[in-house]
């Protein structure tokens, strides 16, 4: 039986049958791109491995629960997952994101942090961690942006065909994002009272 002609929605069929040859096609025509993907955001090869791995767990347990509905959009259900993944990881590690603005100004910069005493090191730290909760705060398409901008240092045009939008949509999320960022800072009392 040559697999090969078949889409991926038969494929998904196929494998939902009990016909592990259909994964193993799924898997075969789709793996460069969903790793690469993987790759471009965390930059690590044992990392992007483990990912694409985890990924592939979701994929396999959502499609034997009977939990798949996304008709004849496997590849970008499967890239989500993985993105999703990423995000998640980022999460975890808690990094601190460098944020620039349009016009290059980095957003702690803002702060104004000159030499420090322990106060003004632990004002800092309160003020890293209030700005990871703002980040969090932000809606998912503009989080993802600036996830996959500070934190995985993708170009525009990379973000753009990783999420499947416009490079302008994505620069106009950066763009919100940012902006957001900026409102929730004047908003907070960034500087303790005397």
């Amino acid at each position: 039986m040559n697999l090969q002609s078949h889409n991926d929605q038969d494929l998904v069929k196929l494998y939902i049958a009990g016909n592990e040859n259909g994964l193993q096609e799924l898997l075969r025509r789709h793996k460069s791109k969903i790793y690469t993907s993987i790759y471009l955001l965390v930059k690590d090869q044992y990392l992007a491995e483990d990912i694409f791995q985890d990924a592939f767990i979701k994929v396999i347990n959502t499609l034997r629960s009977g939990r798949y509905n996304e008709e004849g959009k496997f590849l970008p259900w499967v890239m989500r997952i993985a993105h999703n993944l990423v995000i998640d990881y980022f999460r975890r590690e808690k990094r601190t994101p460098i944020i620039t603005s349009a016009d290059g100004v980095d957003v702690f910069n803002m702060l104004h942090f000159y030499d420090e005493s322990a106060e003004e090191k632990m004002l800092r730290d309160q003020t890293h961690k209030d700005l990871k909760a703002m980040i969090h705060l932000l809606p998912d398409e503009q989080k993802e942006v600036l996830l996959m901008r500070h934190y995985a240092d993708l170009s525009f045009k990379e973000i753009a065909d990783l999420t499947e939008v416009s490079i302008n949509t994505a620069l106009g999320r950066m763009r919100y994002a940012l902006s957001n960022l900026r409102k929730m800072l004047k908003s907070k009392e960034m500087i303790p009272k005397e």
